[in-house]
């Protein structure tokens, strides 16, 4: 079970790191930060997110093909009737999704090496266990015997690089010395302005700067267990719109595996990529965070916290990876609707 971030007005002292954020000045959307996404584009991201709360453990999660289409992981004739009957395609599979939850559940329990990842891939219908180049020796037999205890319901892959919070100098937002990238601005109820960044960045200081100029005050921050953050805009003269560059953002949502997702972030600019899993869950040096979104996208030092979006609906919150935007890599992200929800606010 995942610790939920501090409440508004009672932040979390964490880390202290040196981090830095980048400004993707992005958005708080009038719509409920759950609300269904306006954009077409992500009709079937948001038809499997409807139909994976619908069928829990009695499917095993599912993803959208190369023709745009949504795919179902179904054992049984008659969930499989219903997936048809929602819109979708079911596909048979070995392992069901009661099946995978309880070797998700296990791995949890077993490993935490810091380096190492694991995600349910709906595609192969298998757990994929990642360890980057830290883990060797018998700390890598020991991940790699886990793995061997859950036969087919899990495979495991080497990935190069360290696998890290994306962390670095330069120009963005700034607290404690650090430096990472503003996700969304958002807003509450009453009108009074936010943004949400990743929890990494938020534990290191309480004062937020453009580099010149003060932003606001920390109001929250959740990590490890989460990675998200929210500091609220004292400053009432500079602009907060409600866009991930030029992109407009309206609403919040969950995207599906095999969906094309955008990143920004103040070091490495715009990247695009697909989703590979969710309710991943990495072992970070600081601890573990769970719940995360895997993606092929790139991202590097000073992208922290960053915005995933895909089209005008935002996704998530840039966390961590391994590799780089020169040889590509695996990141991970923060799905924006639970911070969104913790602290009641919206984008717009």
């Amino acid at each position: 079970m995942r610790n939920p971030g501090s409440k508004l007005g009672r932040p979390i002292v964490g880390l202290a790191a040196v981090l830095l954020v980048g400004s993707a000045f992005a958005s708080p959307a009038s719509a409920a930060p759950t609300g269904p996404a306006a954009d077409p584009s992500f009709a079937p991201s948001a038809l499997a997110s409807k139909l994976d709360t619908q069928f829990g453990t009695a499917a095993a999660g599912s993803f959208v093909d190369a023709a745009g289409k949504l795919v179902v992981n179904v054992t049984d004739a008659a969930t499989a009737k219903s997936v048809t009957a929602a819109g979708a395609t079911p596909r048979y599979v070995a392992h069901s999704g009661a099946a995978l939850a309880a070797a998700d559940s296990t791995l949890k329990s077993q490993l935490k090496t810091p380096g190492t990842s694991f995600g349910v891939d709906p595609v192969s219908n298998k757990i994929v266990v990642t360890a980057d180049e830290t883990v060797t020796g018998a700390k890598l037999a020991a991940v790699k015997a886990i793995v061997a205890k859950l036969g087919d319901k899990a495979t495991f892959e080497s990935v190069p690089g360290t696998l890290r919070t994306t962390i670095s100098g330069g120009d963005a937002i700034y607290a404690g010395g650090g430096r990472c990238s503003l996700g969304f601005n958002v807003r509450n109820s009453a009108g009074t302005s936010y943004f949400l960044t990743a929890g990494h960045c938020t534990n290191i200081g309480s004062t937020w700067t453009n580099g010149s100029t003060t932003l606001g005050t920390r109001a929250g921050t959740s990590f490890p267990g989460n990675d998200y953050g929210i500091v609220r805009y004292t400053n009432t003269t500079i602009a907060k719109p409600g866009a991930v560059g030029s992109q407009d953002i309206t609403s919040a949502g969950t995207p599906a595996v095999g969906a094309t997702v955008y990143r920004r972030g103040s070091t490495t600019g715009i990247h695009s990529g697909r989703v590979t899993a969710l309710n991943s869950t990495v072992n970070y040096a600081e601890g573990s965070v769970s719940g995360l979104i895997r993606t092929s996208v790139c991202a590097e030092p000073g992208d922290s916290g960053g915005s995933l979006y895909s089209g005008t609906t935002a996704l998530g919150l840039t966390s961590g990876g391994s590799g780089n935007c020169s040889s590509g890599g695996v990141t991970y992200f923060q799905p924006v609707t639970e911070p969104l929800s913790v602290y009641g606010v919206s984008v717009y």
